[in-house]
């Protein structure tokens, strides 16, 4: 359904636009407005006559304001209804051939990507960050350790969440997954072993794998961390590093408390395991609650992975490497240059911008993902009462238990119906997990809940198929 947006709602937005000439500035603003996702997609922009008096210019910049947008592919004139805000070249030009590969993918609801679109600011940021770029062009812009003002201003967010840090301490990296390959390249080789969660982040995992460790996996229950069993998994099995997932752990959303954390620590001591923490999800609590302090506040040599992926926009393809010490740094170092040289300079400075006042962006981001998961947990509850899942306090996505097994089936079943989405085995360390489904709650609410329900018709025809009968082994 069309929105309407008023003429007094966009003043309000546009603000004290450039007037240099006004339709210019004012339709510059839009644009920005529009990109940004603080005016969606296919709504109805106020009439001239309006936003001529809201704003209190001529009619004549209103109405070049509009066709510049017309022409540039941000609006277009319906016939006897007004003008509509649109993208250029529409939905498609988003989509990706190596996410979405088959025919049809490109009008289904993708619940496989665990990422959504950019909240309001950061086309603001991008905006500020390219007016900044000339300044950076005159040298020869390779950063492997990242520009000197992001490393200090990723630094100030440990300081402020009570883990002191110098910003030469920080590596910024194109992803948190660069970054876990950089580490794990760093500090293990083919006749060592690392921890892996179970379930966990698929990509993580291959990209631990590539150093060629062995992998040991350690269990996450819906309902969290079992230390006892995870203490003696490593003492049993001495692993070179454990990789993690405390906050919002991806996929089961699960958040590791304080004295968790603390316990844990202890664990890796008496084992001499190095941590490697992933806080991807770090900044998405969606509950108002307080998160617990880093895991490095209790194991003072853990590598701290982060990212600005999930937190901000998964197009800026930038995560970072909190090092504990000089020696780390330098190993970081040694193992990067054989991958790539920095992070693109124009990322860097909108990240900059990004941080200098983060909190109007992530709590806009975050007041989204909210009612999206609000919205995709009753649709659940109504449609699939069957299903079992605990509600995430943050993160990105819920881990359903089905009734039985079937979630593969189920994935196939789903996409039939236009619904992509991606099973439990996809996220076990070694095989199994054929209960489980991740649900991301990503996309918007309206679709979200349309998943859900063809999602239940096609767990009725899953449901209601066969069981194979296991075959005898009689030899």
């Amino acid at each position: 359904m069309s929105r309407t947006l008023t003429a007094a709602r966009v003043t309000t937005l546009v603000g004290d636009f450039d007037r240099s000439p006004a339709y210019l500035g004012l339709a510059d603003a839009l644009r920005l407005l529009i990109g940004d996702g603080r005016i969606p997609l296919d709504t109805r922009l106020p009439s001239e006559r309006e936003l001529t008096g809201a704003l209190g210019v001529s009619r004549t910049t209103v109405t070049r304001a509009y066709a510049e947008l017309r022409s540039s592919g941000y609006a277009a004139a319906r016939h006897g209804s007004g003008t509509y805000t649109r993208l250029p070249g529409g939905r498609a030009r988003i989509r990706d051939n190596a996410l979405l590969p088959y025919a049809g993918d490109e009008n289904a609801i993708d619940l496989n990507c665990a990422a959504g679109s950019a909240p309001p600011g950061v086309a603001t940021a991008y905006a500020e960050a390219a007016a900044e770029l000339p300044a950076h062009l005159a040298g020869h812009g390779y950063f492997p350790a990242g520009l000197p003002r992001l490393q200090a201003s990723i630094a100030a967010t440990f300081d402020a969440r009570g883990l002191p840090t110098r910003p030469d301490q920080i590596m910024v990296t194109p992803g948190a997954l660069t970054a876990t390959a950089i580490v794990a390249k760093a500090f293990t080789g083919p006749r060592d072993r690392a921890l892996i969660e179970s379930p966990v982040y698929p990509n993580a995992t291959q990209a631990i794998r590539n150093s060629g460790v062995r992998l040991v996996p350690s269990p996450v229950d819906p309902e969290g961390w079992d230390l006892d069993a995870i203490g003696e998994l490593l003492r049993q099995t001495r692993p070179t590093l454990a990789y993690l997932i405390p906050d919002f752990q991806n996929p089961t959303g699960r958040l590791m408390s304080a004295e968790d954390r603390e316990r844990y620590a202890a664990h890796l001591r008496g084992s001499g395991t190095l941590a490697v923490v992933d806080e991807a999800h770090q900044f998405l609590a969606l509950d108002g609650q307080e998160m617990p302090p880093p895991f490095a506040v209790y194991a003072p040599g853990t590598v701290t992975i982060g990212s600005a992926s999930k937190s901000f926009w998964g197009g800026l393809r930038l995560g970072w490497i909190r090092a504990a010490d000089s020696a780390q740094m330098l190993a970081f170092t040694r193992a990067r240059v054989g991958l790539d040289l920095g992070a693109p300079v124009l990322e860097q400075l909108a990240l900059v911008q990004l941080l200098r006042d983060p909190e109007p962006v992530l709590t806009a981001h975050r007041d989204r993902l909210r009612q999206q998961r609000n919205r995709l947990l009753a649709a659940l509850a109504e449609h699939l009462p069957d299903w079992r899942f605990v509600r995430p306090g943050g993160g990105l996505s819920v881990w359903c238990q089905l009734p039985e097994r079937g979630a593969t089936a189920l994935a196939a079943e789903a996409e039939q119906r236009g619904v992509l989405l991606a099973p439990g085995p996809i996220f076990a360390a070694e095989g199994g997990l054929d209960r489980f489904i991740r649900i991301p709650w990503t996309a918007p609410a309206d679709l979200l809940e349309e998943a859900i329900r063809r999602l239940a018709e096609a767990w009725k025809v899953v449901d209601a198929a066969p069981t194979p009968r296991p075959r005898l082994v009689v030899a």
